[in-house]
């Protein structure tokens, strides 16, 4: 118990810390709640998953439900551009189907192929589309319906509604869904490709 308090306090501290050092591409003061978690992953065929992929994973808040959930010879690869996540994630989680990158989800596809990968299944992000970098989004999004397969899906949670207006432009049908019960309150989008 002791060991579990220290992890999460330490895991809490770290989250904080990148939070103070980039609030714009951080995009909140605490981690997602189990709730958002297991909405945003309601969706996914677990069976049909060899690649998921998550944009700013922050301290490993979505990581382990979805290793618990990958199949054994699937691939978890997380992209951050925030050493102190990338360095926290790799001294945390011990799994050989884990993997953590220093770069931006702009560059998605050079990524998963330098990790041996020609698509992803599915991709979140709780990026936060709203307060990065001119151009930035956009990239995103084009970057992902590009690497994504046929019948995989990109998975948003954020506050706003300004990621949904990048994805329409790429993804033809968007699911969408609320999670009230998460500090704040956050939007959710499943764009599907088709």
């Amino acid at each position: 118990m002791g060991k579990r308090i220290s992890r999460m306090l330490g895991q809490w501290a770290v989250f904080f810390r990148g939070f103070v050092e980039h609030p714009k591409m951080v995009g909140s003061i605490i981690p997602s709640s189990r709730f958002t978690i297991r909405k945003m992953l309601g969706p996914v065929k677990w069976n049909e998953c060899k690649l998921f992929v998550e944009y700013g994973p922050g301290v490993g808040t979505f990581c382990e439900p979805v290793l618990e959930n990958l199949r054994p010879d699937g691939a978890l690869i997380v992209i951050d551009t925030n050493p102190l996540y990338i360095d926290y994630l790799n001294r945390t989680i011990a799994d050989s189907r884990f993997k953590a990158v220093l770069g931006s989800a702009a560059d998605v596809e050079e990524i998963i192929r330098a990790n041996g990968h020609d698509n992803a299944d599915y991709i979140l992000s709780g990026l936060p589309f709203s307060t990065l970098p001119e151009g930035v989004g956009p990239a995103i999004a084009a970057a992902t319906h590009k690497v994504l397969r046929p019948g995989g899906a990109f998975l948003v949670y954020q506050f706003s509604a300004k990621a949904r207006d990048y994805m329409a432009k790429h993804f033809q049908r968007i699911d969408q869904g609320f999670e009230l019960w998460n500090i704040l309150p956050c939007q959710l989008f499943w764009g599907w490709k088709d």
